[in-house]
């Protein structure tokens, strides 16, 4: 499996008058698991679009690497899977009926399709509820059949968009920990969230406000160099670039 990574180079994205985005240089290394920090309107949708291909950037650069080595989007795309943070499944299929889709989307193979299906629905414990259509699923639950699906083709970088919002305590935690254990698997996933304690989960966080970069690093190193208790009082008080 190739190590991917992904750079920015002072981009900048804007949409009429508004700028999304205003000049951000992300460095997001191979084989970690990076948070995307801010509120709404901060510009973490926006970065995850321009990521994933769907964007092209007002301005500025997006370099990617394969096993450190520099490498075009079209290596990288067939490795890459996005989770965006609106609803993007079929309420009336089922588990089984988004698996088999997905399944066919990805031309999986079936013995490659036996394998990773198993392994999704026993790590996420969904595999009593394959019968259950989407729209009766909890948001618990349907955040994980999403996930399951942009994790069926094996991808070496994962993005997530907000993966948690308006789920409930249990359930962040148990997404969480799904998150962990494929962070073990060394591939490249970047989380975007709006909460702030879910930053110090992350092995590298990325704090956003208004389209621009306040602090990059691992989240104990930001906090410190911000003299922050925590990432709430960091946004408070606006800090510079660290």
């Amino acid at each position: 499996m190739n190590s991917f990574s992904i750079k920015t180079d002072n981009i900048r994205k804007s949409f009429g008058r508004t700028a999304a985005l205003d000049g951000v240089s992300f460095d997001f290394s191979a084989g970690l698991l990076h948070g995307l920090i801010g509120s709404n309107g901060a510009g973490k949708t926006t970065t995850m679009r321009l990521l994933a291909g769907l964007l092209k950037p007002s301005s500025g650069g997006i370099h990617c690497y394969s096993n450190g080595k520099p490498a075009a989007f079209s290596d990288l795309r067939p490795s890459l899977a996005y989770m965006p943070q609106q609803a993007s499944l079929y309420p009336d299929l089922s588990i089984d009926e988004h698996l088999e889709f997905f399944r066919e989307l990805y031309r999986l193979e079936p013995a490659v399709y036996a394998r990773r299906s198993a392994e999704l629905l026993e790590i996420t414990r969904l595999g009593k509820f394959r019968e259950r259509r989407a729209g009766q699923l909890s948001g618990g639950m349907y955040k994980k059949l999403g996930l399951m699906c942009a994790l069926l083709q094996s991808p070496s970088v994962l993005l997530l968009d907000e993966p948690t919002n308006g789920v409930d305590p249990i359930s962040r935690r148990e997404f969480w920990e799904l998150l962990y254990s494929l962070a073990a698997d060394k591939i490249l996933i970047i989380v975007s969230t709006a909460y702030m304690d879910e930053a110090e989960r992350c092995a590298r966080v990325h704090l956003l406000d208004s389209g621009r970069l306040l602090a990059s690093g691992e989240p104990r190193a930001v906090l410190k160099a911000a003299g922050a208790a925590n990432f709430e009082d960091i946004f408070i008080g606006k800090v510079g670039k660290i």
